[in-house]
């Protein structure tokens, strides 16, 4: 039987170690029995024209490709998840495909906003930010649509006791790889 193909989503691709933090992420999945797809395994080096297309569409066949899904959901330039993992994670909920999910980010969203934004609480009893937009307060990761994702397949966002907020630590990924092995049943 051929090992299951994980797609390895999150904004690890942007920091400058982004290969060697997937080539770590593609042997963990190696020693737990699974390929990696790493969205850096598309090589547009030579290309010039209508890169960010090109970009999509390989991402899109990996995604394709794959039989489930690990989505580093620590946030990213701000209080959320990066937008293209979050994007990736929603195409892989449509596919109807196993998702497994971390944050290397311990504080439930709404803290994080509150932190960053301010909060107001108005007599109606719905909490706000500073602009008077409301703010979830479900106890979520992040966004419910990502948790709430996760939670109709049985699981939850891994994170972690501590705040670790590098992006580059693997502890909760390799949770998801246990998670993935149980889902697959070896």
């Amino acid at each position: 039987m051929p090992k299951p193909r994980l797609y390895l989503a999150g904004p690890e691709v942007f920091l400058p170690d982004a290969a060697a933090i997937g080539l770590r992420k593609k042997t963990l999945c190696e020693n737990f029995g699974f390929v990696g797809l790493f969205p850096l395994d598309n090589d547009f080096a030579a290309e010039t024209e209508n890169i960010d297309e090109k970009i999509f569409a390989a991402n899109l066949a990996l995604m394709r490709e794959a039989e489930a899904g690990i989505f580093n959901l620590t946030p990213f330039r701000g209080v959320h998840a990066d937008p293209g993992t979050v994007f990736e994670l929603g195409f892989f909920k449509a596919q109807n495909k196993p998702l497994f999910a971390y944050t290397n980010s311990p504080e439930h969203y709404f803290d994080r906003v509150a932190e960053k934004f301010g909060l107001l609480r108005p007599s109606d009893g719905d909490y706000c930010d500073s602009e008077g937009l409301m703010v979830e307060n479900f106890g979520n990761a992040d966004n419910l649509m990502l948790d709430v994702a996760l939670k109709s397949q049985g699981r939850e966002i891994v994170r972690p006791a501590a705040s670790q907020q590098s992006l580059d630590d693997l502890a909760g990924f390799t949770v998801c790889l246990r998670q993935a092995r149980q889902h697959f049943g070896f």
